[in-house]
């Protein structure tokens, strides 16, 4: 038993071809790349800011203050910069908050002493931001 011509036809329209039109394939891929680009030049941008900020040692002075270190690591020690300083309670409430300047120096690493004063009892402090003063 053979295929005829008019079986062929009836099983191509039964099974149509799933496939994606070329043009269709073409500007998904053009998208696909593009969302990648863009991936790698934040990742690339976000991944080295200018200057970083981390606490180092903080200790509760009382109800309502606590005293941190600040390191901030600058690869331009001549550039000044700020860094916003959060202090959280227990309960995970801000209950504290300070923008701390660091002036330009000569060594990329500075250590700052800071005091922030709280309306609660603080059991930590972390660093929101740093950027340069300008």
């Amino acid at each position: 038993m053979s295929i005829t011509e008019a079986d062929r036809e009836r099983i191509r329209r039964r099974y149509p071809r799933q496939g994606l039109h070329p043009a269709v394939m073409t500007v998904l891929g053009i998208v696909v790349l593009a969302m990648i680009g863009y991936v790698v030049w934040v990742a690339a941008h976000k991944a080295n800011p200018p200057v970083t900020g981390r606490i180092d040692t903080f200790a509760v002075v009382s109800d309502n203050e606590m005293k941190a270190t600040l390191t901030v690591d600058r690869p331009d020690p001549s550039l000044a910069v700020k860094c916003f300083l959060i202090v959280q309670a227990v309960s995970y409430d801000r209950v504290g908050e300070r923008w701390v300047e660091v002036p330009a120096g000569t060594e990329r690493l500075t250590t700052v002493g800071v005091s922030l004063r709280t309306f609660k009892r603080g059991t930590a402090i972390t660093v929101e931001s740093c950027t340069p003063a300008s």
